[in-house]
């Protein structure tokens, strides 16, 4: 998860996600959006790729993006599951989690 964090942390790697939001793009496409070069459009692309979330078609000269589709049921599964209020899911809840907490707080004397 921190990789995928790191990657879409970057304003531009960001929008490049909401572009291909919509669907595949040509990398000549997505380029059309920004104020920099094909060079650093390889290297944001190779950036989100590695972390698993684009994937990459060549057709014939053209490279083709698109959002991997595991990738993203995967990830709104887990930010749903971050900010659930359910409470048995909750790392909190957990047993060892909370052993763990108050041995702590014995440590520091708030027990």
């Amino acid at each position: 998860m921190t990789l995928i964090l790191k990657a879409i942390a970057d304003p531009k790697r960001m929008k490049i996600v909401d572009l291909l939001s919509c669907g595949s793009m040509c990398a000549c496409d997505v380029l059309e959006h920004f104020d920099f070069t094909q060079p650093t459009l390889s290297h944001h692309m190779k950036v989100l790729e590695k972390a698993g979330i684009v994937s990459v078609s060549k057709k014939r000269q053209w490279h083709y993006y698109s959002l991997d589709e595991e990738f993203v049921k995967d990830f709104m599964s887990s930010i749903m599951q971050l900010f659930s209020d359910e409470k048995e899911n909750c790392s909190c809840q957990k047993n060892e989690c909370a052993d763990k907490g108050e041995e702590k707080d014995e440590e520091i004397g708030i027990i």
